[in-house]
């Protein structure tokens, strides 16, 4: 099993898999000039490769075509040569599933056989969907069921995009709306610490704000972390998305605990890294995500000490107060209604908003935190030998 020790960056290598020769590359991830390499290798004449690649971007990215043979504007034996050494194809999905509330959970499959989870979450005025950046996660959150599972490696930039990709299929999005869109908004908030595979992030949120394709504004795009400082600045120069930040305490005894990521940063280092970040305004404001757990943080006090340092430090902001979901040997219990109104009450009144966000899919296990664990279980349970 693979540990992470407390404050060493996980740096994964992708499970190796015996491939055949005849195996083709996926352009879905690639960057234009990397497309255009690709297609200069395959023998594409060099006065080509810039439009070929710029047609391919968009049937890719605007268009959502899943195999050569529907680019009409591409020569059928351009096509044959290309769809002889590679592929735009699909990752897998191996389960979907909707809940009661039009949550959408898809399960998907990786080319090695890892699974992640992604998730669509439909409201009146948006739709989000949720990004997983890894396989299992590790951070080791305690009030977080995905974090109970081991990290495996980093997501590539194909498998990231890939998953906004399905999504879209799904809801029938090709060719990209200019307007009305069902999937309006991206947070990488799935499966794995984003910070921790910042540069393939990066590439996947390029493509996706890329005026040529899918085109969606970096003020719909938000990652969320749960506070590794050092990448933090970058984040915000080299993508300049919207933060979220996984805050959940008040007072470093505490988020040491359910949180030990803390113990490296603690709040101090991280107040100040919010503080700084690139972008960050009235108009842009920073997320603090505050999961309520019953007894542990939700008290009067600590609604008011998380005002003062928002205040202390001041940081443009908003409160996201997420009652606990629950999964079978959770350590914590969900605070009351009533303890989560008051804590809510006590933010909003300082002039801070802090609405409570309202729990989401969790008849499927697709709310915030409980990511994959049920996939995971099952899948263990269907390997296990039968007893004699």
């Amino acid at each position: 099993m693979l540990t992470t020790p407390l404050g060493i960056e996980p740096v994964v290598a992708p499970r190796v898999v015996a491939a055949s020769a005849q195996a083709c590359e996926s352009l879905i991830g690639l960057t234009r000039d990397e497309i255009g390499e690709r297609l200069a290798a395959a023998g594409i004449p060099e006065r080509q490769v810039k439009m070929r690649a710029q047609q391919l971007w968009q049937w890719l990215y605007n268009r959502g075509a899943k195999d050569f043979t529907e680019m009409t504007n591409i020569s059928k034996e351009l096509r044959q040569t290309l769809g002889a050494k590679f592929t735009v194809g699909r990752l897998a999905v191996v389960e979907r599933q909707v809940s009661v509330d039009g949550t959408r959970k898809w399960l998907l499959r990786l080319a090695d056989g890892n699974e992640v989870e992604t998730v669509f979450i439909p409201e009146e005025d948006r739709g989000t969907l949720c990004v997983s950046s890894q396989v299992g996660c590790t951070l080791t959150c305690r009030f977080c069921h995905t974090g109970t599972q081991r990290l495996v490696r980093n997501l590539t930039p194909g498998e990231i995009i890939g998953q906004v990709v399905i999504a879209r299929d799904d809801l029938g999005e090709w060719p990209s709306p200019a307007d009305g869109r069902l999937l309006s908004n991206i947070v990488l908030m799935g499966m794995g610490e984003p910070l921790y595979n910042f540069d393939n992030v990066k590439a996947a949120m390029q493509i996706v704000m890329d005026g040529d394709g899918i085109s969606l504004s970096r003020r719909r795009i938000t990652l969320s972390t749960s506070g590794v400082v050092p990448m933090m600045s970058r984040c915000g120069a080299e993508l300049g998305v919207n933060l979220a930040v996984s805050l959940h305490a008040v007072r470093d005894e505490v988020r040491d605990r359910i949180m030990p990521i803390n113990k490296k940063y603690p709040l101090a280092e991280l107040l100040a890294a919010c503080r700084d970040y690139p972008g960050a305004t009235n108009a842009r404001r920073i997320t603090f995500e505050y999961i309520m757990l019953k007894d542990i943080n939700d008290s009067a006090a600590d609604a008011r000490e998380l005002v003062r340092l928002l205040k202390a430090y001041d940081i443009p902001a908003k409160v996201n107060l997420i009652p606990f979901n629950p999964w079978p040997g959770a350590p914590y219990e969900r605070s009351s209604a009533e303890r989560i109104h008051q804590f809510s009450e006590i933010v909003f009144s300082s002039g801070i908003s802090a609405p409570v966000r309202t729990p989401r899919g969790e008849d499927i296990l697709a709310a915030c935190g409980q990511l994959k664990s049920e996939s995971e279980k099952r899948r263990k349970s269907e390997q296990a030998p039968e007893p004699a």
